[in-house]
């Protein structure tokens, strides 16, 4: 919001900020609450905000005739969250290819036993993953949210979303070696030692350990076990995290290292949804450093002829606020100046939390410089 000499931004808890100093908190975010502040405080020019869908509702009824700036910030976060969806659901590409490249005395040979294991156990805790991988399958078949399904089952949403973008080996053996967590960095190294001949668990234990592994001998001789009966998991091959894949497509090509450019350019190849994310991604970053805003549209129309859906569904949205994205990726105004006192804002709210009411915070974030 601004006067002449002024930007007023909306963040967390509502906190503005004018001449680069707070002069306003709000008790929540909520589109009343913002809306009564606005008729209260007339005269606002430019409101720089976040894309919750409060604001902008509360800027249209209190017609205050302000231009709506979408932060340039967080459309990059928001971006950032779709393209790490993207990598995720095309970690099976990245793991064939992983694969197809790999030593054959590196990882366990493709030979050895199936991707799912012929007979499994049937215990109790491998029956329970079985069941619960496939009501979350199902319910999400049938179109139900993360909220709903984890309400339904009384589950962590988290802990939902894990069973519907995991593979059920994965779950079955994670479920069947909970204890054993300590030793999974080293499932590669011991299924390739111990298809080279070297059967004894003790030895193996002795190899591992000396490797940084700080577990103990029991833990090795059960894994050893699931290795001699073939109910074990072959290890995945290495590859790279989504959240890493995601990191290098954001950052600008210059400031990666050599490593990160060749491990994105072998993962592009693997992979051509998240090639094609990358190449969206990289246009979309350089509407934003080089605040060409008249451009967003043709993106948007790009995006919605080919791009991986959890993109598509970024740009969906956008084009609801276009004017605010136009906005934000024309003119100089931005979020920037009140992320400093957001993180002190936060500083004090903890320093009293639950010793004091909100106008005492109010009053302590206004006071102090």
């Amino acid at each position: 919001m601004t006067s002449p000499s002024g930007v007023a931004t909306c963040t967390e808890r509502c906190s503005w900020t004018w001449k680069g100093k707070p002069f306003d908190v709000l008790p929540d975010r909520s589109s009343e609450t913002f809306l009564a502040w606005l008729e209260a405080h007339p005269g606002a020019e430019i409101i720089c905000r976040d894309r919750a869908t409060g604001y902008t509702r509360a800027i249209k009824q209190a017609a205050t005739g302000a231009i709506e700036v979408a932060d340039r910030w967080h459309l990059l976060q928001n971006l950032s969250v779709v393209v790490e969806k993207t990598c995720h659901q095309h970690r099976s590409c990245l793991r064939k290819h992983a694969r197809a490249r790999a030593q054959p005395d590196a990882l366990v040979p493709d030979t050895w036993v199936p991707d799912q294991p012929a007979a499994l156990p049937k215990t109790a805790i491998v029956e329970r993953t079985l069941h619960r991988h496939a009501d979350i399958l199902d319910l999400v078949d049938k179109g139900w949210t993360m909220s709903a399904i984890a309400r339904r089952l009384g589950m962590d949403r988290k802990t939902v979303r894990h069973f519907r973008d995991t593979d059920v080996g994965v779950l079955i053996e994670s479920a069947r070696h909970r204890g054993t967590g300590l030793l999974t960095p080293f499932h590669p190294y011991l299924q390739a030692r111990f298809f080279n001949g070297c059967t004894d668990a003790s030895r193996l234990f002795r190899d591992v350990r000396e490797r940084g592994f700080g577990g103990t001998v029991q833990t090795v001789r059960r894994y050893v076990a699931t290795l001699r009966d073939g109910t074990a998991i072959p290890a995945p091959a290495p590859i790279p995290s989504p959240r890493a894949i995601t990191s290098w497509i954001m950052r600008r090509r210059e400031s990666l290292g050599e490593d990160d450019e060749v491990r994105l350019n072998d993962v592009c190849l693997a992979c051509p949804d998240i090639a094609r994310a990358r190449d969206i991604a990289q246009r979309f970053t350089a509407l934003v450093r080089e605040r060409t805003g008249h451009l967003v549209l043709d993106w948007i129309s790009e995006v919605e002829r080919d791009a991986p859906q959890p993109i598509r569904g970024f740009a969906r949205f956008m084009k609801f606020d276009i004017d605010a994205v136009t906005a934000g990726l024309t003119l100089q105004y931005s979020s920037g100046v009140v992320e400093g006192h957001v993180n002190r804002i936060k500083t004090i709210k903890r320093q009293m939390y639950g010793r004091a009411s909100f106008h005492v915070l109010r009053a302590r974030i206004l006071i102090q410089p």
